[in-house]
């Protein structure tokens, strides 16, 4: 009988540590790995930076490391404007996906139950497809000569071709685009759980439509408006692929810079500075914001 209450205590201890394995392992081993380079100094070697661990001079090691790429983060101009870009454009994005994204996902909830499983399906398959087939197809659409410029032309909207490919306009789309269903679908998870008869009341008892989507249908959705909008900035603000195919030399983003640091420049203590930076950043925010939720949850118990 002890023998197996012990083994159940075993098992009551494995499971809950092994999310924290799994992060140990994949999250904060790999970010020791990138701070540490981030306090090394650049060299032309392989490994490109110094000092490498040895073992015979442990103290020297140490006493070689320095925060210099931090400080030439904050007095470099060029690295401060990326990261004050790449908030702007994640920011308006974040925005122009929430515009577009509640309503499909507010349609998808009220449309019948049959219908939303294919519902789900489109919004899924885009999926299906290489991400980078699907920006480059925008490029085919946006540029000049593209399928845009013509079929506004062919009805008379333009007379010209619209500039669009090279742009700030031109990411904005990739993104609002590519990051679509991160939107639509915890919007329409909780949407669908939204009790109907809600609107209903408010609008026999005199409550226009616009009120009572102001007053009821957006304050419970709240929980979806949150979460599709952290998957959404979260990876828009260190986003590579889409400004460096459909933006253009003036388009600065932190990913692009980051990029350019590690393979153009090679200057790997750099580059893992601004990584650094980058997911403080973004994960403060969001360890801070937890904890208010939960200490609000926990003040609202009864």
């Amino acid at each position: 009988m002890a023998e197996r209450d012990g083994k159940k205590i075993g098992l009551r201890t494995l499971v809950p540590a092994i999310p924290f394995l799994w992060l140990g392992m994949f999250f904060l081993l790999p970010f020791l790995i990138v701070f540490k380079i981030s306090l090394s100094q650049y060299a032309t070697a392989q490994p490109p930076y110094e000092p490498v661990w040895n073992w015979s001079d442990i103290s020297g090691y140490f006493s070689a490391l320095s925060f210099e790429n931090f400080k030439m983060l904050v007095g470099d101009s060029l690295y401060i404007d990326a990261f004050v870009s790449s908030i702007r454009i994640a920011f308006i994005s974040t925005l122009l996906l929430l515009l577009v994204g509640f309503p499909i996902a507010n349609a998808m909830a009220r449309a019948p139950k049959s219908w939303r499983p294919m519902l789900l399906a489109l919004i899924i398959l885009p999926f299906w497809t290489s991400f980078l087939i699907r920006i480059y197809a925008w490029i085919a659409i946006l540029k000049p000569e593209g399928l845009l410029n013509q079929m506004l032309m062919s009805i008379g909207l333009i007379s010209e071709p619209l500039n669009i490919m090279g742009t700030e306009v031109a990411v904005f789309i990739g993104i609002v685009y590519a990051y679509l269903p991160f939107m639509v679908l915890p919007l329409y998870a909780t949407l669908e759980k939204m009790d109907e008869s809600l609107i209903e009341a408010a609008q026999d008892l005199g409550c226009p439509p616009w009120r009572a989507f102001w007053t009821i249908t957006v304050p419970l959705a709240k929980p979806g408006i949150i979460a599709g909008s952290l998957l959404c900035f979260i990876p828009a603000v260190g986003e590579f692929v889409i400004p460096d195919l459909l933006g253009g030399s003036e388009t600065l983003m932190i990913g692009k810079t980051l990029w350019s640091e590690f393979f153009s420049n090679r200057d790997w203590p750099l580059a893992s500075a601004v990584a650094i930076v980058l997911l403080c950043f973004l994960v403060i925010p969001i360890v801070l914001y937890q904890n208010a939720e939960t200490r609000r949850a926990e003040e609202g118990k009864p």
